[in-house]
Parts: structure tokens; C-alpha cells; sequence
């Protein structure tokens, strides 16, 4: 029996079973009863934190690889990890609803033992993020992701997101993918090609006559996202609102994906670009139902780990975004009547003949 697979010893059942030690369980505290139930939620969010991890590395080295054949089964297989890591983040954030079962005094109980450990000192949690793009001198109250010692990381845990960090995001691969899809190369546009940007250029002047008189300064934002045209109007800040992460070159392959999607040889590439905003979508909603969370249990006091509790997760929540680049293409798509015909051979090229 002991040589046959069992169901205890293949999942370490022994292991994972054994690993709730609750602090007010122990000698000479007061136990608080819903202390296995915090211990267990997190334990879960670990684990699903670490499959997401496995699901993003799949998709960076794809990503990662000098040339990606958009009919090959890999785009497919990434938009099917993708996919999954969604789902995964809607089961966390369903998981918050069973958190909240407990009430502030449950936790008050048991509360003062945890100090100064913290959610904030996921590792997991934080190399999902880095492995996604949002780097840490971007993150809101960057100094607090630089502390080591009490309330911040140890130091292994610190050097461990730093190096996520050095190596290329999710974020930057596509980015870099993008920027190397073909279907602006000259050759496909007949006179058109006579311009550096054949169908921006074009495309810029329909969308300009589609706005309203209200919305006519939105031409000055087109500019400054897809053809780098600076002006006077535009501040620093508004600039990062309206391109932060990605460049120029990659949201006009965006754009153009987002607008003839249609074609077969786009459905998976747009696909996987509407997953990223619902990821990034579902990754707020988690910070937001925390937030909510923490203010119910603990009103304004400050974290366990020394963070500024509820208001730091607010700061998070408003500008922990990493694809918002993309979700704002909204803001230049025209209506699909008045989307401008693609040359003969570009349609060709997309997997269409007359």
C-alpha cells in the first residue's frame, strides 16, 4: 500500500494541514476562534497567488521569444492562461465575502499578536504585480515597498521583487510585441505609404471630424498619444494620464488591432489585449473590496505592518494601474461604418481574398 499513490501524501496533505498555528492558540493567550479562519483565507490567497505566478511565467517566456507567429498555437495558449488568472482573480475577490464573515471585534481578539506582520509583506502578491508591470518606483508611497526590517520585508523577500523588477514585465513584452506587428510597413499601403504613417494619419482626420465641439480638444490628446506631438496645453501630468506605460509606435498597433478586430487573423491578439484591462480591472476591485474591508475592521487606525491602513490602500487602488494605456482606447475609437477601407493588399495579408 505504501508504494501506490494516495490521495493524503500526493497533495502533502500532512504538510498543508498542519500549517495553521494560530497566536492565540497558544499557552497563555486568550484564543480567538476566528483566527483559523483569517489563517486558512490568506493560506488560500498564497496558493492561488502562486498558480497565477506559474501562469504568468508561461506567458512572458512566450512573449519573451525574438519572433511570436499570431497563427501559431501560442497566442492561443496564452490567451487561455490569461483567461485563467481572470478567473482566478474573481474567485479572491469572492473569497473577501467569506473574510467578512468576521466582525471588527473577532478580529480586535487576536489583532495586537499579528504586529507588525502585514498583507503589504506578500511576496507573491507583490511579484504578481512586478511580473505585470507596475514597477516599484511607480507604486503610490514607493519608500514604503524600499523598508526592510520590522512592518517592511526582510531583506531575501526585498532582493527577491527587486530582481522581478530587473527582468522584463508582461507590460514590456507586449509592449515590445506591438511594436514589431507588420501591418504598417509600406509596402501594404499603396499611395498612402507616401506618409510615415499611413494609417494613423488618415485615421486621425476621421476621428477629428467625429468629435463634438465639446470634445474637440481631444485631438490635441490623439496627438500626444499616438504621434508623440507635444503642446502647449499638455502638463507633465496630463501627459502620464494619457501615455504612461506604453509607447507611442505600440498603441497605434493597438488602435489598429481594437479597430478591425473583426479580421480572424486579430480576434486572439485583441482578445488577449481586453483580458490585460480586465486584469488590471479585477486587481482594483481586489484592492478596492481591501479597502473596504480594512475600514470596516479597523476604521482609520493604522496597519499592523505601519502602513497608513485604509488611506494607503486608497492611494493603491487609484494608481496601481498597469494597462490603463490600453483601456483608454476607448477614448479614439469612431464607429465601425466609418472605420477607412484597408488596402487590397492588406486585406490579403490579414487572411482575405476577393
Amino acid at each position: 500500500m505504501s508504494d501506490k499513490m494516495y490521495y493524503g501524501t500526493y497533495l502533502q496533505l500532512h504538510k498543508i494541514l498542519d500549517a495553521q498555528l494560530p497566536e492565540s492558540f497558544k499557552e497563555g493567550n486568550d484564543k480567538a476562534h476566528d483566527e483559523m479562519l483569517f489563517i486558512v483565507i490568506h493560506q488560500a490567497y498564497e496558493l492561488w497567488f502562486k498558480q497565477i505566478l506559474f501562469e504568468l511565467d508561461y506567458c512572458t517566456t512566450v512573449f519573451g521569444k525574438e519572433k511570436i507567429n499570431d497563427n501559431s498555437e501560442d497566442l492561443n495558449l496564452v490567451l487561455h492562461r490569461l483567461k485563467r488568472v481572470n478567473k482566478i482573480l474573481h474567485l479572491l475577490n469572492q473569497q473577501v465575502d467569506v473574510l467578512e464573515t468576521m466582525t471588527p471585534l473577532d478580529f480586535l481578539a487576536f489583532r495586537n499578536l499579528l504586529t507588525p506582520s502585514s498583507g503589504f509583506q506578500s511576496v507573491q502578491f507583490r511579484l504578481i504585480e512586478a511580473k505585470l508591470g507596475l514597477m516599484m518606483d511607480n507604486r503610490h508611497h514607493a519608500n514604503y515597498y524600499k523598508r526592510t526590517g520590522e512592518g517592511g520585508f526582510t531583506n531575501p523577500d526585498y532582493q527577491q521583487i527587486s530582481h522581478q523588477e530587473s527582468t522584463k514585465s508582461l507590460q514590456q513584452l507586449i509592449n515590445n510585441w506591438l511594436e514589431r506587428l507588420p501591418f504598417f510597413e509600406p509596402e501594404y499601403w499603396g499611395q498612402l505609404a507616401e506618409n510615415d504613417l499611413p494609417f494613423i494619419s488618415h485615421y486621425q482626420s476621421i476621428y477629428q471630424a467625429n468629435l463634438t465641439d465639446r470634445e474637440a480638444n481631444k485631438i490635441i490628446d490623439f496627438k500626444y498619444v499616438f504621434l508623440e506631438q507635444d503642446n502647449e496645453l499638455l502638463d507633465n501630468e496630463t501627459k502620464l494620464l494619457l501615455r504612461f506605460n506604453f509607447s507611442a509606435k505600440a498603441l497605434r498597433a493597438a488602435l489598429f488591432i481594437t479597430l478591425y478586430r473583426d479580421f480572424p487573423l486579430f480576434h486572439t491578439s485583441f482578445s488577449i489585449l481586453d483580458t490585460l484591462i480586465e486584469t488590471d480591472n479585477l486587481m482594483a476591485t481586489w484592492r478596492h473590496k481591501h479597502m473596504v474591508m480594512v475600514k470596516r475592521m479597523i476604521g482609520m487606525r493604522v496597519g499592523t505592518g505601519n502602513t497608513s491602513g485604509s488611506g494607503y490602500l486608497q492611494g493603491a487602488l487609484n494608481n496601481h494601474f498597469v494597462f490603463k494605456d490600453l483601456t483608454a482606447l476607448s477614448t479614439y475609437l469612431i464607429e465601425r461604418k466609418k472605420l477607412p477601407a484597408l488596402p487590397k493588399l492588406l486585406i490579403e495579408k490579414l487572411g482575405y481574398t476577393n
